[in-house]
């Protein structure tokens, strides 16, 4: 058993005030983490681990007929923003390019100016030295954010994250990796027309065949199979006895995958 315990409730519903760290979970990423056990722990590891892809949407009403909603790392970013603005928060943006930065900058001083914003861009490398990590949580603590912004791809945006919460002064930590590029219009996100025909993959693959190929016809068929073996697994096993603890925000999740 896979045991991850997916967001199905409201975020509007989800008390902020603690610390929470913020990650999203797709076939590509379940799948990847069934081979990194570091990638696995960061994302059972998550405050709120967002259902972000139709692929988990199905396997949730297949494997337990839980009926849950799609939240991408976009809906997050959005969320968040709007109760800063209320608010009159700050968040700050880690990673990316300073060029996608500066467009971030200028796009929240006319959508939501009551946010203060801070960014910083780290070097461009697979894995970062201490001095960088350590240049990196003093750069977002010095500014000492409401709600920090990881955007360094998966899986090393959830791991740095999950490495370094008790270290960041930030009440809440969200991996959102391409929505950096999407808020700054760098990449086009695809319209809500075709996120509403549950297409936004096909979308995205059709405009980036390059990049985004393998992630949906390689590990789309993998994560299927999962599924189907899990499933069958499931079915033929004596289910066993369990004892569930009762968390004031436990109805928000469901234990799908």
């Amino acid at each position: 058993m896979f045991n991850y315990n997916i967001f199905s409730g409201s975020l509007d519903q989800y008390n902020f005030d603690s610390k929470c760290l913020i990650n999203t979970i797709n076939q590509y990423s379940y799948v990847m983490a069934e081979k990194d056990a570091e990638f696995k722990s960061a994302l059972m590891g998550s405050d709120i681990l967002l259902p972000d892809g139709v692929a988990i949407v199905a396997a949730a009403k297949m494997m337990n007929g839980k009926k849950i909603e799609k939240i991408a790392g976009a809906d997050i970013h959005k969320f968040l923003l709007n109760k800063l603005n209320n608010e009159g928060g700050s968040c700050f943006y880690l990673g990316s390019s300073e060029k996608t930065l500066n467009l971030i900058r200028e796009r929240m001083a006319v959508d939501y100016p009551n946010v203060k914003v801070g960014t910083f861009s780290p070097a461009y490398k697979p894995e970062f030295t201490d001095a960088e990590n350590a240049e990196m949580v003093a750069a977002v603590n010095k500014f000492n954010p409401d709600v920090l912004f990881v955007g360094m791809t998966a899986p090393k945006q959830e791991k740095w994250a999950t490495k370094h919460k008790q270290l960041l002064n930030a009440k809440t930590i969200c991996s959102i990796g391409a929505v950096f590029d999407f808020y700054a219009g760098t990449v086009e996100r695809p319209s809500q027309l075709w996120i509403d025909l549950k297409l936004e993959w096909f979308v995205r693959l059709v405009k980036e065949p390059k990049r985004m190929w393998k992630r949906y016809m390689y590990y789309g068929p993998v994560f299927i199979y999962q599924m189907m073996v899990k499933k069958f697994s499931a079915m033929t096993t004596k289910p066993e006895a369990k004892i569930i603890q009762m968390t004031p925000q436990a109805s928000a999740y469901e234990k799908v995958i």
